[in-house]
């Protein structure tokens, strides 16, 4: 079994097997013709499930086969320009070949002397992403697995800094359309239950200032801490961004931290067009990107920024066998000092590739392609009678209903949407998603896709008016 070993001797079987393996994809990618096969959990669970792991193919080719039935055959396909439902970008060629490097080699972030110069690569990202930010000469960061552990490692900053033993008194004010990850945050990190006190939003789905500085004044007057506000520049079910100038002229009264959760929006980072949508966010304390959501890279690809960079201290936890006390001394550069996670992948090479090829401006004209696709999508909407649309793209995101002309009923126009999403996924023709408005089930476009065209929305918008209509219309017999 050592032939399977990558190394010296077996360089030349590893180059076969990764080209048979990327010509295979390459062949499926190129004769996909829509974004899902439409496959059930029941008819794909017993290919798999009758696979004997014990029972290996022993031949590389005969694997990828197989793959081909299990996997590949019935992936969703997030490169198709008809597949609109969540956060998944396209990914670019430049990415997908630093995966490729990254796996082989196999580097460890955590310390220096497992990554050398991918040490130093990650730090010049960081620097890059700060400085695009804002944040100043003191900021710094480094890579995580995602937006949820971004922004659990800045939520822990923040209750160190609030410099309290009483965690019953904290709070983290969010608003009502944040990412569910701050509550989530909140439990792990030991705060109670009614610790996340939820700001209401306004026409725009953007926090109201006056709410959050009436709950600041009431936290004070009861004796609580103001922990953090987390500011969302991009919300997931809207795109949002919230108010950043007035957010962090009421954290500044108040010395509360000051997280902004940019997940989603830090494409504006590169944008040529709409960076101004973000101004406001250079006065954060952290912020959270992913770049695997609007910068076109491979999961995972994310980091947290922070201002002061002394902070990450509180994340620091000195082994004696992996980052002993005496190599900050020596000046060694160990980035697990900073990290949640010990060992970690390789995964700002993918953004380094993709910045060396085609350049920040390139990734912004992107993004902005896909902003601009929103405004179209929106307009669309608002002039289609079929269809209720929630709110103006701050981003690229829509939000929307089927309303038919003869059905008044709120509860059965819900259901006619949660079918057409539904049977549209079971077409396998396009992939939406869907959230709720108030207590009203809605369906949601989140474009990323530079490849996906105003034609392509009103082909899906078609679709989905169909099988609602379908729906409305058996609906209407069975009650006969």
């Amino acid at each position: 079994m050592r032939s399977h070993l990558l190394n010296d001797t077996t360089a030349e079987q590893y180059r076969r097997s990764v080209t048979d393996g990327v010509a295979r994809v390459a062949a499926k990618l190129a004769a996909t013709d829509r974004p899902f096969t439409g496959v059930t959990v029941d008819a794909l669970a017993p290919r798999i499930e009758r696979i004997d792991l014990d029972k290996p193919l022993y031949d590389t080719s005969a694997v990828l086969d197989e793959l081909e039935e299990v996997y590949l055959r019935d992936a969703v396909y997030f490169h198709h320009p008809r597949y609109l439902a969540h956060l998944n970008c396209p990914v670019v060629i430049p990415a997908v070949l630093g995966e490729a490097v990254l796996s082989a080699v196999n580097s460890s972030l955590d310390t220096w002397d497992q990554s050398a110069g991918g040490t130093l690569i990650e730090r010049k990202l960081i620097d890059w992403t700060t400085e695009r930010i804002g944040l100043g000469r003191s900021a710094d960061g480094v890579f995580t697995s995602g937006g949820t552990q971004s922004n659990l490692q800045a939520l822990l900053l923040a209750r160190e800094e609030a410099k309290t033993d009483d965690l019953g008194k904290l709070r983290v004010f969010a608003s009502e359309v944040s990412h569910f990850s701050v509550k989530k945050s909140a439990k792990l990190l030991g705060l109670s239950a009614d610790s996340v006190v939820s700001i209401p939003v306004d026409h725009e789905k953007r926090m109201q200032t006056v709410a959050l500085a009436r709950e600041l004044e009431r936290c004070e007057a009861a004796g609580l801490t103001p922990m953090a506000v987390v500011a969302t520049a991009g919300s997931t079910d809207f795109g949002s961004i919230d108010p950043l100038p007035e957010i962090a002229e009421l954290c500044a009264q108040y010395g509360t931290w000051l997280h902004v959760d940019a997940a989603y929006g830090c494409g504006l980072l590169a944008s040529v067009k709409y960076r101004h949508r973000i101004d406001g966010i250079e006065r954060a304390d952290s912020v959270t990107v992913d770049y695997h959501k609007s910068f076109f890279q491979p999961v995972s690809s994310s980091a947290v920024l922070v201002r002061d960079a002394a902070t990450l201290r509180h994340a620091t936890y000195h082994a004696e066998y992996l980052n002993p006390r005496r190599m900050v001394q020596e000046r060694i550069p160990n980035q697990v000092d900073k990290s949640l996670q010990t060992t970690r992948r390789f995964d700002a090479l993918k953004l380094w590739m993709t910045l060396r090829t085609m350049g920040s401006d390139g990734i912004g004209e992107l993004f902005d392609e896909v902003c601009d696709l929103a405004v179209e999508g929106w307009q669309l909407l608002a002039a289609d009678p079929r269809f209720d649309v929630v709110v103006e793209p701050s981003l690229s995101t829509l939000v929307f209903r089927y309303i038919p002309a003869a059905v008044t009923d709120p509860a059965e126009i819900d259901r006619a949407n949660l079918y057409a999403r539904k049977a549209l996924f079971a077409s396998g023709d396009a992939v939406v998603a869907g959230t709720k408005v108030g207590h009203r089930h809605y369906l949601k476009f989140t474009l990323l896709n530079p490849e996906t065209t105003p034609d392509d929305i009103t082909a899906v918008l078609d679709l989905i008016a169909g099988h609602a209509e379908q729906y409305l219309g058996e609906s209407l017999d069975r009650a006969s």
